[in-house]
């Protein structure tokens, strides 16, 4: 099975960061995403964003507390978890969250964050760094010998000319 959310977007409102009672620090980052579409017939380009809740956990929770902020451009990699509670008020309430397991700080560096590493990647440093690009491998076709020309086909035989009784053996 799979459960695996891959997100580029844009930070909508400074992180809401805590420490729990037990000292694991969490972050809860609001991330905006837009799609565009072209309508063909009305020759208008129309636009529709979504806002995704993604929660950070230790590490990665430092790195968001320091370096992210409303605006941010960041790319997220994790997986998609629905929770539901019932409420004081007695009603149900459910709510979609992404949980983070890997960010990498996209755009350029602000005024007031000259220290942010650009593009920078967190989680997971068991990986090699994805940002670091390979060079593309070289296609060559294969070289084919040219094609010889078909030999001539033999000549047909001549059929033989029409015997006379003489030369008939009986």
């Amino acid at each position: 099975m799979i459960n695996k959310v891959i997100l580029v977007g844009n930070v909508g409102a400074d992180p809401e960061v805590r420490s729990l009672e037990s000292g694991v620090k969490t972050a809860r980052v609001r991330i905006a995403t837009t799609e565009r579409f072209y309508n063909r017939q009305t020759n208008e380009t129309t636009e529709q964003t979504e806002w995704h809740t993604v929660i950070f956990w230790r590490g990665l929770a430092d790195v968001v507390d320091k370096y992210v902020r409303k605006g941010s451009q960041i790319y997220v990699e994790g997986s998609i978890h629905y929770r539901d509670w019932q409420g004081n008020d007695g009603q149900r309430h459910f709510v979609t969250e992404i949980t983070a397991s890997e960010l990498k700080l996209l755009g350029r560096r602000t005024e007031s964050n000259q220290t942010q590493p650009q593009p920078q990647q967190y989680g997971q440093p068991s990986q090699p760094p994805q940002y670091v690009r390979q060079p593309e491998p070289q296609y060559t076709a294969p070289q084919y010998p040219a094609p010889q020309p078909a030999p001539a086909p033999a000549p047909a035989p001549q059929p033989a000319a029409p015997a006379e009784d003489d030369d008939l053996p009986f």
